[in-house]
């Protein structure tokens, strides 16, 4: 892959030995991370309508804000894999807007040093549509990584193993396997990776993060085909885990 092919946004995760049985629980243990998340969700609705008022005045997204945003779709992000997003690690996650490079879940958004001020009338409701359809599948209804409703509302479902959308389901097969076997199947692992990766992309350019239209395209596995060498690898496949 050429660095031409790359995208601004980038989600990076390890696959991090995760237990067999602490999945079971997740649901309670991350409920904090719920509960505060509807509280950021509903900010970054507020400042991504700031950021549009900005956008079409001067064509630059505020710095202050984008940070804050990128912030929430990182910490949504890392919930999401710890939980029923990906079930990829059982390290908690921290309560945190800010990077945490030790942490196994990785956002980042490029800042952009200009935005387009006639996209900014249609990328959320016109030109992203075709990639909610897709990314509908992956997740079921509206919600986004994190447990958390693209309307910024709570939403149950997203808290359950056995959520509607292919995300949830092969989540639900890997849980099961590593319950019996003790290991997370690898490929699963991948295709859960790229489909998140999907969403999070999408994400960043419905929020007005990027004037790049995402790739109609899943990239599989662990690193972003955008990450530099500077972010994390993936570690080498895990032996069995225990409880």
């Amino acid at each position: 892959m050429t660095a031409s092919s790359t995208y601004p946004v980038r989600v990076d995760a390890a696959l991090d030995h995760p237990g067999r049985w602490l999945w079971l629980v997740k649901w309670l243990l991350a409920l904090p991370h719920y509960v505060v998340l509807v509280f950021l969700w509903l900010a970054f609705l507020v400042l991504s309508v700031v950021a549009f008022v900005a956008i079409l005045i001067t064509g630059r997204y505020p710095r202050p804000l984008f940070d804050f945003n990128v912030g929430v779709l990182r910490w949504s992000w890392r919930v999401a894999y710890y939980a029923y997003g990906a079930l990829g690690t059982d390290r908690y996650p921290p309560f945190s807007l800010s990077e945490d490079v030790d942490y196994p879940a990785q956002l980042h958004v490029d800042y952009p040093q200009h935005l387009s001020r006639g996209l900014v009338l249609v990328k959320t409701w016109l030109l992203a549509l075709p990639h909610y359809l897709v990314i509908g599948f992956f997740i079921g209804g509206t919600t986004l990584a994190g447990g958390v409703a693209i309307d910024g509302s709570s939403d149950d479902r997203a808290r359950a193993v056995g959520q509607t959308g292919l995300i949830g389901l092969l989540v639900l097969v890997a849980a099961v396997v590593l319950a019996v076997t003790g290991r997370y199947p690898r490929p699963v692992f991948d295709f859960v990776l790229g489909m998140n990766r999907w969403v999070m992309r999408v994400a960043a350019y419905a929020a007005l993060m990027t004037d790049q239209y995402p790739p109609f395209r899943l990239d599989l596995g662990a690193r972003d085909p955008g990450a530099g060498p500077d972010l994390m690898l993936s570690p080498p496949e895990p032996g069995p885990a225990t409880a």
